[in-house]
């Protein structure tokens, strides 16, 4: 089977990056699954099983190597490739690994899925219904350069789902709200459309959230596995590996496995995610007003007169401190006196548990 590069999101831009590396022998094709350090390419030429090649593993380590998504260079024989180059990416969707519970550890941002026209972040309306979680990944979309939509499925199981679907357009700004019903087909249609021919949609979203079933519904077919939800109300992984998933009359989704943590790696998507709070904060006493102590902030003052939901301003402060940690743990100065930091915290604890046990001696 050959592939249509206009199909699969090729643009005039790519073609114009990857006729400036110079060399004939090279071919264009898009990332359409991952494994570990191998990968399946979908070229003009069919399908190709790929490995990055020793100068970019060389030039720019596992760190470098090209995600779900990615338009890459390749070097090709009969169903086999090496990648030699990643294009430039229009935008990609990461994740840090930033742990706020470990204050001296390093941060590393992973993609998760490169240039997405959009991000499909899914929940289900009844166990898994998180207002928090949905902030997360809405930051993490906006970031992406992506348009987010969040689909609301399983609306079939909840009393008013038109009321859940306001109340998450009310903490999503800007992005659309489309209430899904997989048994059905109610709205599947109208996700669809949105994706539309040559474009591409990262689904996201925790287990048993009904991304499978989702992915089902715009194939036609029953392709991917689909689980429930557990007793405990968390969700049965059914997704183990990132993919590219073409769809019939064209577009595709980017597909990868259920994750219910996520936290942004840069200002732009939390910005984005919490525009009323950045709205509010224009009338801020002071420019880097953080809303927390500081005289005459405006966004502490609508959370306390009922403007704005003290949970959301929580949830706001809380992504806050983890993208804080992320950015030390990327910048080895900022990393350096984050640790002389608790280290003078540490030997403050151990003075003062001398002081305590009267052995301190001056």
């Amino acid at each position: 089977m050959t592939y249509d590069l206009d199909e699969l999101g090729w643009t005039p831009a790519l073609a114009s990056a990857f006729a400036a590396l110079g060399e004939t022998d090279l071919l264009p094709a898009r990332v359409a699954a991952q494994h570990r350090d191998r990968f399946v390419l979908y070229a003009e030429t069919g399908e190709l099983d790929a490995v990055a090649s020793g100068r970019m593993r060389h030039e720019v380590g596992p760190g470098g190597f090209p995600a779900v998504g990615d338009w890459v260079a390749a070097r090709a024989s009969p169903g086999k490739a090496l990648i030699e180059k990643v294009l430039p990416r229009r935008g990609a969707f990461t994740r840090s690994n930033a742990d706020p519970n470990r204050p001296e550890a390093s941060a590393r941002t992973e993609v998760l899925a490169a240039n997405a026209d959009l991000v499909l972040i899914v929940t289900a309306a009844h166990l898994d219904l998180n207002f928090r979680r949905l902030e997360r990944f809405l930051a993490a979309g906006w970031e992406s350069d992506a348009e987010p939509v969040v689909v609301l499925t399983k609306i079939d199981l909840v009393p008013d789902a038109g009321r859940l679907i306001e109340l998450i357009a009310q903490i999503a700004p800007g992005a659309a709200v489309v209430g899904v019903c997989n048994p059905t087909g109610e709205g599947v249609e109208a996700v669809r459309a949105l994706i539309g021919p040559g474009r591409a949609a990262a689904l996201l979203g925790a287990s048993g959230v009904g991304k499978s079933s989702l992915v089902n519904g715009l194939l036609g077919e029953e392709r991917q596995a689909v689980a429930g939800i557990r007793g405990d109300g968390r969700g049965r992984h059914t997704t183990t590996r990132r993919e590219l998933i073409l769809l019939p009359g064209g577009g595709m989704v980017l597909d990868t496995p259920g994750m219910r943590l996520l936290t942004p790696a840069s200002d732009a998507g939390l910005d984005a995610a919490f525009a009323d709070i950045e709205t509010l904060a224009r009338a801020c006493r002071f420019g880097d007003c953080r809303h927390q102590a500081e005289p005459g902030c405006a966004v502490r003052g609508a959370a306390e007169a009922g403007v704005l939901a003290a949970d959301r301003l929580a949830g706001f402060h809380k992504l806050r401190r983890e993208l804080d940690h992320h950015e030390r743990g990327a910048d080895p100065l900022a990393q350096a006196d984050q640790r002389r930091k608790w280290r003078s915290i540490h030997k403050g604890v151990r003075e003062h548990a001398k002081r305590k046990r009267g052995d301190w001696t001056d």
